[in-house]
């Protein structure tokens, strides 16, 4: 069955009570046990809820994964991650992830006796030290769109006794699967496309291996940051029309990245693969698409201020994944938890503008980026 028919038919109407084509939704917080002798499936939906579990194993099909944990936030399935570790171990990390992510590591880790490292450039590394518990891998990156090689990271932790966590977020198991790769765990932000409409806030945490998914398990029941019901539901809708929305916003990014190409205001274009032949290659071979989010940054003579108000069709906005086109400044919005000096280092620089792509017609998304940046010369 292809992917893109399996998350519409992934959940039969034959598993639930009533053979209802849709789940239903339950609300319950408690579930009624026959006896002391005879404890049901589900006792308090915070461990376990019937909804929750059908998008579960709707998605961990959809991964290809032996399973998937729902969780309220994609901050809380990166904290469910990160709370396997224990104080004096270190984590190597992309020097530019998300700004929440960064914000865990730099504001928790220190008072858990945990260190990290940012690496600028995670494909040029050729071993991992011992003290390396955990490689976190976003790729492409959060803002810069930087590819890191899956497959060879995985290869060289695994010699050092090291997981890798791979975030997701940005392309789905749609264009990229990880667990294939030699990820040991995935983790998701949900809000953005696999929900899709920017209506719920969600995580996901996929793997294969039984250990780690007792664990986390029992950290997602303990920490209580469970998904609700409702939110469960919801996912489920949004699932079935991932490949429609994804493909018609990765063929829109596509269009708007060679308008701003060529576009003379434009310094630099970063997407997934534009940083180097060799990242090219890395992305070809373990994504079957580049995704829906690029960052620009513009030359000096332009004002990015002016562009971002000017711009109609672009709502500024922090998130991505919904059917609605964004754009953002990652200096001051996503990536603010960053230091200026730090942020200067990596590349986010204060005329870097990150775009989210959504569904609307492409060629008015072009014709108010060109008009956004004639009124933004100075």
């Amino acid at each position: 069955m292809k992917i893109d028919t399996l998350i519409v038919k992934g959940i039969e109407a034959k598993s639930n009570p009533h053979n209802a084509v849709i789940p239903p939704i339950y609300l319950a917080s408690t579930f009624v046990q026959e006896s002391l002798d005879d404890f049901g499936k589900y006792a308090y939906s915070r461990g376990a809820n019937p909804t929750r579990n059908a998008f579960e194993e709707l998605f961990a099909k959809f991964e290809g994964s032996k399973y998937a944990f729902a969780l309220a936030s994609g901050m809380a399935a990166t904290s469910a991650a990160f709370a396997l570790l224990k104080s004096g171990d270190r984590v190597l990390l992309n020097n530019n992830v998300y700004g929440g992510t960064y914000r865990y590591v730099s504001g928790i880790f220190k008072n858990q006796g945990i260190n990290y490292d940012l690496v600028d450039d995670l494909n040029l590394i050729t071993e991992i030290p011992s003290d390396v518990k955990m490689v976190f891998i976003e790729t492409p990156s959060n803002p810069l769109l930087r590819v890191t090689d899956i497959e060879r990271i995985s290869e060289l932790a695994h010699k050092s006794g090291a997981l890798v966590v791979m975030d997701n977020t940005f392309l789905t198991p749609y264009y990229q699967r990880p667990l294939e790769h030699g990820a040991d765990i995935v983790v998701y932000s949900a809000t953005k496309y696999i929900g899709g409409h920017a209506d719920l806030i969600a995580g996901i945490v996929t793997t294969n291996d039984d250990e780690l998914a007792a664990r986390i398990q029992f950290m997602k029941n303990t920490l209580g940051a469970t998904l609700s019901p409702t939110d469960a539901y919801s996912l489920i809708r949004g699932l079935k029309t991932l490949s429609v929305r994804f493909d018609r916003q990765s063929e829109n990014t596509l269009k708007i990245i060679e308008f701003l190409r060529s576009n003379p205001a434009v310094e630099a274009v970063n997407f997934a693969g534009s940083h180097s032949a060799s990242e090219k290659k890395i992305q070809d071979r373990q994504a079957s698409g580049i995704g829906a989010v690029i960052s620009l940054v513009l030359k000096p003579q332009y004002d990015y201020k002016t562009f971002a108000r000017s711009l109609e069709l672009f709502d500024l906005a922090v998130s991505l994944g919904g059917v609605e086109s964004l754009i953002c400044h990652p200096a001051s919005m996503t990536h603010e938890s960053y230091p200026r000096e730090l942020q200067e280092r990596i590349g986010i620089s204060q005329n870097l503008l990150r775009l989210a792509i959504g569904i609307e017609n492409a060629d008015d998304l072009i014709a108010d980026l060109t008009a956004a940046l004639e009124k933004s010369k100075k």
